[in-house]
Order: structure tokens, then C-alpha cells, then sequence
């Protein structure tokens, strides 16, 4: 009788010496996002930070995907937007409670490893750290076959930043009478893609490279616009304490994440006449049929980042805005109710 074949890892679906030229060129990558206040390299069993000295130091931390928006990318064969999106939302889900960011972990799984598709993503992810001022000191880069079909992969990361306790932002300060303020999104940033994908692909037919004229992109251009990240509009007037409320506008839009920020029994009352929606958005309504009240508890319709400001501080706020080249929009103010607490007039 034969001896079996001797097996191998390879031979089970995972290549080591692959996986180790990957590696090397997201070493690289990451290298170029380090500071003086990281102590290790790219490789070690943990990466070590060292925390700048300050009196009463709060870390902040967040950890996120970029959702069903990678299955575009796939299709597009367009992966560094991902990445970037990635350190982009979790960038912001921390600065919304004051925070500045200090470093980034990322997880990257496929199939069957690419070398060039991880090397795109993490040259995202770099990119998105630098422009951020936070270092990418490791992540975990995996190869699983019998997860995820050959092309397909996932990503996740996580964020630790800091903030001075005196500093923090948890709403505790938001009064009657503060204003709303919203700054614009770039897209749908990295939430509803779901439903974003019914529409294009499923029940118009559309392709990657298909041409929208009423969007002037193609489908992958519109829906793999990059997530914005508000760090640099906002960090100084954080620091500074003129910002009563911070809400990143993520899953859930408007209506379930201005409520988060929002004491009890006070409410948002915001007007939809304040600001005109990307044309994606009108997209995806019209040719989805999908009730107005749906996508605003979905997308971000053209504001991804809520602002709440005392009034006396409205006037300089504006003229930093203007200054940085920041577009905004006043969309309303912060009443007292007991009913609901995003009232749309």
C-alpha cells in the first residue's frame, strides 16, 4: 500500500514564505508612521509606547472595521481607500470624546494571502496615520483558507489615543440654547453599504467601472470615496475648550448618534432646510425607493461630524473654520424636550 503524501502547510492552503514577503513590505510601511515615542519594531510580540508626560492622562480607545464597504473594493480591485477609511473612523470615534491619537493596530485576513493587496491596505492605513500623527506600531496579518473565499478579506483596527481629564468631552456640558453646527462628509464614509450595494449592483445592474452621470464617477469612485477625518478641524478648539459636543456621524446617521452626546432631557432640533445631501444620497433614494425617515438613520447624508458650540463661541469658531478652508453648516440648536431627542423641522 502507498504511503500517503506527506503534508505541508503550504500544501494545507497557507504559505509561510509568502506571508513573510508581505510582511516585509507592510514593515516598511509602517516604519514610516513611527515617532520618537515608539520602542519597538515592527515584529515584536507587542508594540510598546511610550506616554508622553501630562498631569491627569485618560486613554481613549476604539476599535472598528470598515464593514461591507471592502466587498467594493474587491470588486474594484481598489484597496488603499479601505485602509485609510479604517484609521479615518476610528481617528474620529475617539476626538468626538477629545482625544488625540497615539497609536494604530490593524488585522488584515484573506484566503489566500496577496502581497499586493496587503501592501495596498496597510499603505492606507500608513498614509492615514501619518496625516493624523499616529503610529502604526503593529497589527496581525493572517491567511485563512477555509474562512474566506480566495479574494476575499477582512479588516479591523484599533486606536489608543489620550486625552487631559480636564480636557475630556461627555456631553455633560451641552445646555439649552448651544448651537449645532454640522462639518460635510466626503461620501458615505464606511457605513451603509449594504444597502448602498442593493441598489447599484443588484437592482440597477451596475458594474465597478460603470459610469453615473447623474453622479459624474463611476460606481466605484462614488462609493469608495475616502472617510474624512475631522482631527485637524477640531483638535485646537478641543484643546482650547470651546466645544461643548462632539458626534461622528457613523451607522445609525444622524438620528441615533446625536442622541448619544445629548444630557437628559434636552434635544436637537435640526433643520433639514440647513444643508443640501452629497448626490449620492439623492441616488441611492431614488432609484432604492427608500423612505426619507430610513436614510437618515442610516447614512450620514452629507454631515459626518455634529458640532455642538456655546453661542458666544459661534462667531470665532466660524472664522477658524473659514480660515482652514473647513465648509460647515449651522443646522440648528439645542432645546429642551422630553419627547424625541433629534427633532427634524
Amino acid at each position: 500500500m502507498p504511503r500517503p503524501q506527506s503534508i505541508t502547510y503550504t500544501s494545507a492552503g497557507v504559505d509561510i514564505d509568502r506571508a513573510n514577503r508581505a510582511k516585509a513590505r507592510i514593515k516598511r510601511l509602517a516604519r514610516n508612521t513611527f515617532n520618537r515615542n515608539v520602542l519597538s519594531e515592527i515584529g515584536s510580540f507587542g508594540g510598546l509606547f511610550r506616554l508622553a508626560r501630562m498631569r491627569e492622562p485618560v486613554l481613549v480607545s476604539s476599535i472598528d472595521g470598515v464593514g461591507t464597504k471592502i466587498k467594493v473594493a474587491i470588486a474594484a480591485n481598489k484597496h488603499d481607500s479601505v485602509g485609510y477609511d479604517l484609521v479615518s473612523h476610528c481617528v474620529n470615534d475617539i476626538l468626538v470624546q477629545g482625544a488625540r491619537p497615539l497609536f494604530f493596530l490593524d488585522y488584515f485576513a484573506m484566503g489566500r494571502l496577496n502581497p499586493s493587496v496587503a501592501a495596498q491596505v496597510v499603505a492606507g492605513i500608513a498614509k492615514a496615520c501619518r496625516e493624523n500623527e499616529c503610529a502604526l506600531i503593529g497589527g496581525e496579518t493572517a491567511e485563512m483558507p477555509d474562512l474566506y473565499r480566495r479574494r476575499e478579506y477582512d479588516l479591523a483596527g484599533c486606536i489608543v489615543g489620550v486625552v487631559e481629564r480636564r480636557h475630556m468631552i461627555d456631553g455633560s456640558k451641552i445646555k439649552s440654547g448651544d448651537q449645532i453646527y454640522g462639518l460635510e462628509s466626503w461620501g458615505l464614509h464606511t457605513n451603509g453599504y449594504s444597502l448602498a450595494r442593493v441598489v447599484f449592483f443588484q437592482r440597477l445592474k451596475l458594474k465597478p467601472d460603470s459610469y453615473v452621470s447623474q453622479l459624474q464617477l463611476t460606481v466605484s469612485q462614488a462609493l469608495l470615496t475616502k472617510h474624512r477625518c475631522y482631527f485637524g478641524d477640531l483638535a485646537s478648539l478641543v484643546r482650547k475648550r470651546m466645544i461643548h459636543g462632539l458626534a461622528h456621524i457613523t451607522g445609525g446617521g444622524i438620528t441615533e448618534n446625536v442622541p448619544r452626546i445629548l444630557p437628559p432631557h434636552l434635544a436637537a432640533r435640526i433643520s433639514l432646510k440647513a444643508w443640501t445631501p452629497l448626490p449620492i444620497f439623492s441616488f441611492i433614494q431614488e432609484h432604492g425607493d427608500v423612505p426619507r425617515r430610513e436614510m437618515y438613520r442610516i447614512f450620514n447624508m452629507g454631515i459626518g461630524m455634529v458640532v455642538i458650540i456655546p453661542r458666544v463661541r459661534c462667531k470665532e469658531i466660524e472664522r477658524f473654520w473659514r480660515a482652514r478652508g473647513t465648509t460647515f453648516h449651522e443646522l440648528g440648536e439645542v432645546v429642551p424636550s422630553r419627547k424625541s431627542a433629534v427633532q427634524y423641522v
